[in-house]
């Protein structure tokens, strides 16, 4: 999944850099197998490095392309902060809006997102062209 949802081909600076951070050596393995395999295929710049200590961006990136939508944020009674960077309804609104997914899985889990109606009509008006016609 990691591979075919990013380019790790472009080289960026360190806070936009493509990385893989693991946690023990069997993850460690896992991630230079995977990117031996895909660099077969394409040039790859992502750097392979132990996790350390973790810092969260700063709000203002935080679930970037859900806050570009203030209506959406309003009826899901989101502001940026820490509410807004722990929210799960909010990180997966996140992916569908960046056009992550198909338009049946966000059908399959929209009753679990526990959506207002307002909020449901502004994502399927919205996001009709992000979310994969499938």
């Amino acid at each position: 999944m990691f591979w075919q949802n990013h380019d790790p081909s472009s080289s960026c600076s360190r806070q936009y850099m493509s990385a893989i951070f693991y946690h023990g050596e069997e993850q460690h393995k896992l991630a230079k197998s995977t990117m031996e395999k895909e660099s077969k295929t394409r040039k790859v710049a992502t750097v392979i490095a132990p996790a350390k200590e973790f810092y969260n961006a700063e709000d203002y990136h935080q679930k970037y392309m859900l806050q570009k939508h203030p209506e959406l944020m309003e009826f899901l009674e989101l502001k940026r902060g820490p509410e807004l960077v722990d929210s799960y309804v909010a990180t997966r609104l996140n992916g569908y809006i960046a056009g992550y997914g198909e338009k049946s899985d966000f059908e399959a889990e929209k009753d679990g997102l526990n959506l207002s109606d307002e909020a449901l009509e502004y994502v399927r008006d919205n996001f009709k062209y992000t979310l994969n016609q499938c």
